[in-house]
């Protein structure tokens, strides 16, 4: 985006000035990187990353649209993501069969959730999913020992079933909603199918490469990734990856569930904030 637009936009002259928009700009790139430190850090060990970055490039550049907020955001954290997940499988085994599956139904079900998203409005849905986010964290806070030690109940084949099942429905919600899929992901594959915390972490970090780097092509494509903020959030995205994947690695499953009851307080605020706004706007 040229100088003189970002002028415009926040209200300064032409000519000279250009180097107070260029301290603006680099001032809003500074928080933005911070933002995308942290959320790259939170992601990395159990998901919610977009509740940090995704609000940080609203408030930063209003002038933004929803899909360059969206694209900019994607292309920022898919690096660190990435980074992530190979930290995870240096340390923790991955059933590659499970990813396979799983990632297959989220794919297929996060295009048909965007479709219908054009279609009926996300809003309809927010005060179920805020019921589903107080029931998770309800369970995971009541349930000690919950993602603590792997317990699989059922056969392999059986596994695949479940495990395209939390694809399915994960894909849906990333799809229709947004926020937190990475988390649901992790608590579908802890809760439902027996994993531990930590590879199941290891599990959704793959699935959201996959999905993200779908996505990507089109907002790319459509012009909607904004390089100049994108790359420097990218760097300080891949260091918050980093540190957070190898601090869980090193504190364990315990770490690991106490930052995924945060990610979903958080998530409950988010969409308790939506939900408010609904009946009083």
């Amino acid at each position: 985006m040229r100088l003189c637009s970002l002028a415009a936009l926040h209200g300064l002259p032409h000519g000279r000035p250009r180097v107070a928009v260029k301290k603006i700009l680099h001032l809003e790139i500074i928080f933005a990187c911070l933002a995308a430190l942290l959320a790259g850090f939170v992601d990395s060990i159990v998901g919610g990353g977009g509740l940090v970055q995704v609000p940080a490039l609203f408030i930063l550049f209003p002038h933004f649209s929803v899909p360059q907020v969206i694209g900019t955001n994607r292309f920022a954290s898919f690096v660190g993501t990435s980074v992530a997940g190979y930290q995870y499988t240096r340390k923790v085994e991955v059933p590659w069969r499970v990813v396979l599956v799983a990632a297959v139904g989220t794919a297929i079900m996060s295009y048909l959730g965007a479709t219908i998203a054009s279609y009926m409005k996300a809003e309809v849905l927010k005060p179920l999913i805020l019921v589903l986010m107080t029931a998770i964290a309800i369970y995971t806070y009541s349930n000690k020992k919950l993602g603590h030690h792997e317990s699989l109940p059922v056969s392999l084949v059986r596994l695949q079933w479940y495990a395209l099942l939390v694809g399915m429905a994960t894909g849906f919600y990333n799809g229709f909603v947004g926020p937190g899929t990475g988390s649901l992901l992790v608590f579908g594959f802890v809760s439902l199918i027996g994993y531990e915390f930590l590879r199941a972490s290891a599990i959704a970090k793959i699935i959201n490469v996959v999905a993200d780097i779908a996505s990507l092509i089109f907002f790319i494509w459509q012009g909607y990734v904004e390089f100049e903020i994108a790359f420097p959030m990218m760097a300080c995205n891949v260091l918050g990856a980093f540190l957070g994947s190898r601090l869980a690695l090193l504190r364990g499953n315990s770490f690991v569930r106490v930052v995924f009851l945060f990610v979903v307080f958080g998530l409950i605020l988010r969409f308790g904030y939506d939900v408010f706004r609904l009946f009083y706007p």
